[in-house]
C-alpha cells in the first residue's frame, strides 16, 4: 500500500470522526432550540482544528511506520488517480449544494442551507478519498 493510499485512508477516517462530532453537536443544539441551529463560528473553527490536529497526528504515525515511503512524490498513476477522484468529489459537491439550494426554495431556512452545504463539502471530500482508495485498489487504466 503506497503512502498516498494510506493517507487517503487516514484522512477519510479523520473526516468521518470530525463530521460525526460536528453534526452530533448541531443536532444537540437544534434539539435544544427546537429548530435548526444557526451556524456558529466557534463550532466551524473547532471542526477545522479537529481535522488539522487529527490529520497531523495520523500522518506522523503513518510516516513513522515506513519512513522510506513518507517522502514519496506523485508519479503518473498517482496524478491520474488524484484527478479522477477530484472529479468525483466535485460531482458530489455539486449535487449536495444543489440539493441544499432546492430545499431552500421550499422552506427558506438559511441555517439548514448552511449545514447542508457544509455537509456537502464534507461528503465531497470523503467521496474523493473513497474514490482514491477505490482507484488504488482496483487499478487505474
Amino acid at each position: 500500500m503506497s503512502f498516498h493510499e494510506k493517507s487517503a485512508w487516514v484522512m477519510g477516517a479523520v473526516l468521518l470522526i470530525a463530521a460525526a462530532w460536528y453534526f452530533r453537536t448541531v443536532a444537540a443544539a437544534s434539539a435544544a432550540l427546537g429548530e435548526v441551529a444557526p451556524p456558529l463560528l466557534p463550532l466551524v473553527v473547532g471542526y477545522i482544528v479537529l481535522i488539522i490536529v487529527l490529520s497531523i497526528i495520523a500522518h506522523i504515525l503513518v510516516a513513522v511506520t515506513k519512513p522510506s515511503e513518507a517522502d514519496d512524490t506523485l508519479d503518473e498513476r498517482d496524478r491520474i488517480i488524484a484527478s479522477r477522484a477530484g472529479s468525483f468529489g466535485g460531482v458530489l459537491l455539486g449535487v449536495g449544494v444543489l440539493t441544499g439550494l432546492g430545499g431552500y426554495l421550499f422552506d427558506y431556512d438559511g441555517n439548514k442551507l448552511f449545514h447542508i452545504a457544509f455537509g456537502a463539502m464534507m461528503v465531497a471530500q470523503l467521496g474523493e478519498y473513497a474514490a482514491k482508495i477505490w482507484y488504488y485498489r482496483r487499478g487505474v487504466v
